[in-house]
């Protein structure tokens, strides 16, 4: 499975308080389990800067991250964008093969 970094940037309109945040989790959390139950989930930050949120997790191909993006835009009514991530010693190996 590939692994896939998304950023996510809520929209100031659908944070209505502090307990917003614990209930929009549960709910896309939820949402993402019966969806996308080929979807493996390795972690959630919260972070600063133009983004709110960076979640990775693994997933068999784009069309299942696709609709991972979906679902957190659905309910966060927000922004995503969503990264490959290509472990290192894979890169090292592609571009050996790049090379040849």
């Amino acid at each position: 499975m590939a692994t896939y970094i998304m950023l996510t940037r809520i929209s100031p309109e659908a944070v209505s308080g502090p307990k917003f945040v614990e209930k929009l989790e549960k709910k896309v959390a939820d949402r993402i389990r019966k969806n996308c139950p080929e979807v493996k989930w390795i972690g959630s930050y919260s972070i600063l800067g133009p983004y709110d949120y960076l979640d990775i997790f693994e997933a068999p191909d784009a069309e299942s991250a696709t609709k991972v993006a979906l679902l957190v835009r659905s309910y966060g009514h927000g922004t995503t964008e969503t990264w490959v991530a290509t472990p290192w010693d894979r890169f090292v190996e592609l571009a050996k093969d790049a090379s040849k």
